[in-house]
């Protein structure tokens, strides 16, 4: 499609964003009013309020209460580290790297135990109903959330030992592969997921984000010979981080 076939409300959109990522609209500038667009680029009302849509929907801008449109500050994306090295420590690939020089992250969690609903009973191979240890987690940098995991472990293999709880007990905060070792479990195989979504409504708020936005998801099992032992879903905000992998080379 050639940029004249384009809707002209995506034209409108297009040059708007040019002038933001140009800093021609520099962060915190007011956007241009929806009388100032129909004049400028001779376009119907309705025109100029689709063309602020899209450039809401894609984060550029935000609107204010009673004052108006304005330009959003742009952060340039943090890593976020999947790793398939192990650290000596045991810690959690979170863990490790917030123990790093200059690093300001911090962490919340809580536990309990829930029947597996069908997708997670998928993934553990379990029956639907069968209990599970729910594990929620809400990771800060410096003070601002930044990603978000729910993990379920089956009690059937956890239930009544020194790991039951996640982040309690002698290997309290230690990664899944330490916690099952003590146990006799053997973790050999991890399978990640990498998807994108909009984020749901209590997510955003949880990750100060904007509606709409989309978040990468990473879906994570960690099996011991071919046994799910743990599942995970990692949610993580797609316009301020990025997942780097370093993955081992055999």
């Amino acid at each position: 499609m050639t940029f004249g076939d384009q809707p002209a409300y995506l034209r409108v959109a297009g040059d708007l964003r040019r002038k933001i990522v140009s800093g021609s609209l520099p962060p915190h500038a007011r956007l241009p009013s929806q009388a100032r667009i129909r004049e400028e680029y001779g376009v119907s009302d309705t025109v100029a309020l689709e063309a602020r849509k899209v450039l809401m929907a894609e984060g550029l801008v935000e609107g204010r209460s009673g004052s108006g449109t304005y330009v959003r500050e742009r952060r340039v994306p943090r890593r976020v580290a999947r790793s398939g090295y192990r650290p000596a420590s045991g810690a959690s690939p979170f863990r490790q790297e917030q123990a790093e020089e200059g690093a300001r992250g911090t962490w919340e969690s809580g536990s309990e135990q829930e029947d597996a609903s069908a997708g997670v009973a998928a993934r553990l191979g379990l029956q639907p109903g069968d209990r599970v240890m729910r594990t929620r987690y809400l990771f800060r940098d410096a003070g601002e959330p930044m990603m978000l995991s729910t993990s379920w472990e089956p009690i059937a293999l956890t239930g009544r030992t020194p790991v039951m709880l996640p982040e309690e007990g002698p290997l309290g905060g230690c990664g899944v592969v330490e916690r099952m070792a003590a146990i006799d479990v053997v973790v050999d195989n991890v399978v990640e997921e990498v998807g994108a979504r909009p984020g749901l409504a209590e997510e955003l708020m949880a990750l100060s984000g904007v509606p709409g936005h989309v978040v990468l998801v990473v879906s994570r099992t960690f099996y011991a010979s071919g046994r799910a032992v743990e599942t995970a879903d990692v949610v993580i905000p797609a316009d301020r981080y990025r997942v780097a992998y370093h993955l081992p080379v055999r």
